[in-house]
């Protein structure tokens, strides 16, 4: 895996562990900005991924120790991130009821 797209899923993981961070302390203006940051940053490593300087991975060819190990540290951050995002989501759950019976009584006294 080339380096520059491994740096990017390390950013990726870095910013999901600030908003399991930011979500713990109910900071969730701050979760929501960072999950922007989220976004252009997954935006820009698919766009990486796609430039024709990216090696291509091939099931024709064998993968040499380094990729392997590149593979595994991908795999890592990629399960540290879903663990997160549940997390994340779990502390999420009240604060959204909470928002939606907000706006649910917005709406009732504006009619």
């Amino acid at each position: 895996m080339d380096p520059q797209l491994l740096s990017y899923y390390e950013a990726i993981e870095r910013a999901s562990a600030d908003m399991l961070t930011a979500a713990r302390a109910g900071r969730w203006d701050e979760v929501v900005k960072l999950e922007g940051a989220c976004v252009l940053l997954i935006s820009q490593l698919k766009h990486a991924a796609q430039e024709p300087d990216a090696p291509a991975a091939s099931a024709a060819t064998p993968k040499t120790a380094q990729q392997q190990q590149a593979a595994r540290i991908k795999s890592r951050i990629m399960q540290r991130i879903l663990v997160n995002d549940a997390e994340i989501r779990h502390l999420a759950e009240p604060w959204l009821q909470e928002l939606d019976a907000t706006l649910a009584g917005r709406h009732q006294t504006l009619h």
